[in-house]
């Protein structure tokens, strides 16, 4: 994991956004992992952006996970769900999520929205926490990977967590092609 200086999250709840020290503390007993393998680095808060996160820490973008927040809306509806997926890949918000979703319309949320609506920082957003009723759809490729960084819902940190788990998170599903590979 580079150069990240990694302890379980749920002795540093400093390095976390309430809802996700919220959710650890009621971590599935039938996750692949237990709560004390999902780990947490604090890092410096204007590296938390993936790209210079990655070179900062030396961890790879094929383990470098994003999530991100779309709303899609149907008439006057609007679904919110979370996407996850590898930094080498971007999600297909207008193909697979929309169709997923059943929505006319999908995009990014706003940042002011997504932040409020998570009560996490933008930029450090994860999947870990997020409203009980939005769905997680985790690429199946991030699934697949061992082990992952994924935001800890602030920016001055960033937590490792197996893939497996991601998937295994309580709404999320895994589904194949969410995302492209970034060219």
């Amino acid at each position: 994991m580079g150069s990240l200086q990694l302890e379980p999250a749920r002795s540093r709840p400093d390095l976390l956004a309430t809802p996700v020290s919220k959710a650890l503390a009621i971590w599935p007993v039938d996750a692949p992992v237990d709560a004390d393998q999902v780990l947490v680095a604090p890092i410096d808060p204007g590296l938390a952006d993936t790209a210079a996160f990655c070179e900062a820490y030396q961890v790879g973008l094929e383990v470098s996970a994003n999530c991100v927040i779309v709303a899609g809306r149907r008439g006057e509806v609007t679904r919110y769900a979370a996407c996850i997926v590898l930094a080498t890949t971007r999600a297909d918000v207008n193909g697979v999520v929309r169709r997923h979703l059943d929505v006319r319309k999908c995009s990014f949320a706003p940042m002011d929205e997504a932040v409020r609506l998570t009560g996490m920082e933008y930029g450090g957003i994860t999947p870990i926490g997020l409203p009980a009723d939005w769905p997680i759809l985790v690429d199946a490729r991030v699934a697949a990977t061992p082990h992952v960084i994924v935001g800890s819902g602030v920016r001055h940190s960033k937590i490792a967590v197996a893939g497996p788990a991601l998937g295994a998170l309580p709404g999320a599903e895994v589904i194949d092609g969410l995302a492209k590979e970034i060219s």
